[in-house]
This record gives C-alpha cells, structure tokens and sequence, in this order.
C-alpha cells in the first residue's frame, strides 16, 4: 500500500484574520509534523489549493490564496488547484496520486464541513483507502454551532462512513505512521 499526503486548502485567507479556521496554530502543527514525516519516508505529499473567481480572498495568485507561511511547503512540492469543495473535480489530483502509486490517502486541511468532508467521500467513491487526520482538520463556526461542534460530527461521521469498500479510519496525527 502506497500511502500519500493530502493537505486541503491550508491558505492564508482561512489561517489568519476575519476568517481564520478554528486552533489554526495547533492544526498547522500537527499537518507539520505529517509533513515531516512525509519527507523523511518518502511518501508523497499533495497540497491543494482552492481558488474562486468571485472571492477576492480565494482568487488565484493574490495573497490570501498562496500556502500559509508557517506550513513547510516547499516550491516543488506537488500542487493541485481547485475551483469546487471536491480536490478530484476537474482536477488532475486522481491522475497525480496514480502516477507515484498511491492508494491510501492521509487527509487534513480546510475546511472540515466543505472541502475535507467532500474530499473524503469522493476518495473513498474512487477506490482510495482513507485515513482522516481527526486533529489536523478545521473550520469556521456556523449559525448556532460552534467550530469545535462542526469539527467533531464531521470526524464522527466520516469515521463512520462504510459501503464504499476501501478502509475508512480517524486518527490522531501522533498515530499515523507514512511510508514503508
């Protein structure tokens, strides 16, 4: 099983003023630590970006929409572009995780109800294995639930989800091991 890193969205309109996911800082941290990882077993790592036309934050090129400054991207690092909360959708995302080999997917990011949830289940409909990263995923509150109150039904659903065939887990980020 060839396992990779996928890291949704982690840009810098969601990481830092008015619409800054929740405990961005330790959530940064903890994708680090994967990223770290990541590098030092060779698994290979994918960083998807969202971009919107009509959202001055998210539109591509401008500031807000680069990789946050303190995640440890590197230029050559694989990218993916995005214009729906789907990473697969008029992407070439599945087409870059079958060239190095990859069938299990590490999965954390932004935003936990959006782009992670959906990201998730349309790996999972793909035939990819998937290991959600339940504390390196984040969101903003919405209406009468708080971020942390979002977060956690998207983990317990997501972990929950079966039917599609390949493995579906959640865990802590200190309990993932990548490569060989």
């Amino acid at each position: 099983m060839t396992t990779a890193l996928l890291i949704i969205d982690v840009q810098r309109a969601l990481c830092v003023g008015e619409y800054a996911c929740h405990d961005i800082d330790a959530v940064i941290g903890q994708i680090n630590g994967l990223i770290t990882q990541a590098r030092e077993t060779g698994a290979p790592i994918v960083f998807v970006q969202h971009e919107e036309e009509h959202w001055e934050p998210m539109r591509r090129g401008g500031e807000a929409w680069q990789l946050d400054d303190r995640l440890h991207a590197r230029p050559d690092d694989r990218r993916v572009f995005k214009a729906s909360p789907d990473s697969f959708h008029r992407t070439d995302l599945d087409a870059a995780l079958k060239s190095v080999g990859a069938d299990h997917l590490v999965i954390c990011g932004l935003q936990s109800d959006f782009c992670v949830d959906t990201t998730t289940r349309r790996a999972l409909s793909a035939g990819y294995a998937v290991t959600l990263v339940e504390d390196a995923h984040s969101t903003l509150a919405s209406g009468d639930l708080t971020a942390r109150q979002i977060i956690d039904h998207h983990t317990l659903i997501l972990r929950n989800l079966s039917g599609f065939g390949p493995a579906m887990a959640a865990k802590k980020a200190s309990e993932i091991r990548l490569g060989g």
